[in-house]
């Protein structure tokens, strides 16, 4: 009878664990030749600040936010994370990694905030389409780690202050990613 009451019984089946992320500096950025991307629409709307956790390396996943800010390319959609290449690793429930290609239709997947806060969702369905291809490569002062992602306005790496397009983003700005030691 109480809306309030189901809302924080219903948090308790989609909050996961937080996870700490850290400012990366962002040092080589490259366009690379066509690629299969893969693109998840999930069954949750996602704000500014909201992605999923996506690289090439399982020990440095980078923030990509989802399509929930107007580009003046197409109308925002914010179900959907434009999220990689096919061979990148994304964060599922559990800080468990799964390849983009293999993902399927009703499988959770991580939807992290970048204050790190976490929640689950599930996956309403993935595209997998060749597009141009764009490599972004970063520092922790310690290690490099890459990922590489459709070189497309729509995507986007979040910041500490916002978002930042792969089109615009260069050597010197800092973006969220989740590094692992070991």
């Amino acid at each position: 009878s109480d809306p309030d009451k189901l809302r924080s019984f219903a948090d308790l089946f989609t909050r996961s664990s937080d996870v700490e992320l850290s400012e990366v500096e962002v040092v080589n950025v490259k366009n690379i030749e066509m690629g299969d991307r893969v693109c998840v629409d999930t069954v949750s709307i996602m704000i500014p600040g909201e992605g999923m956790l996506i690289g090439s390396q399982a020990n440095c996943l980078f923030l990509v936010q989802s399509e929930s800010e107007d580009s003046g390319y197409v109308a925002p959609r914010p179900f959907r994370v434009n999220a990689g290449a096919v061979h990148a690793y994304i964060m599922a429930p559990g800080g468990k990694t799964r390849y983009l290609g293999e993902l399927k239709s009703g499988e959770p997947v991580a939807i992290v905030n970048r204050d790190g806060s976490t929640r689950i969702s599930s996956v309403g369905r993935c595209k997998i389409e060749v597009r141009p291809m764009i490599l972004v490569e970063v520092a922790d002062g310690k290690n490099r780690y890459t990922t590489i992602l459709q070189n497309a306005e729509t995507v986007k790496l979040v910041s500490p202050e916002g978002a930042v397009s792969v089109t615009d983003i260069k050597p010197g700005d800092r973006v969220l990613a989740k590094i692992e030691s070991g």
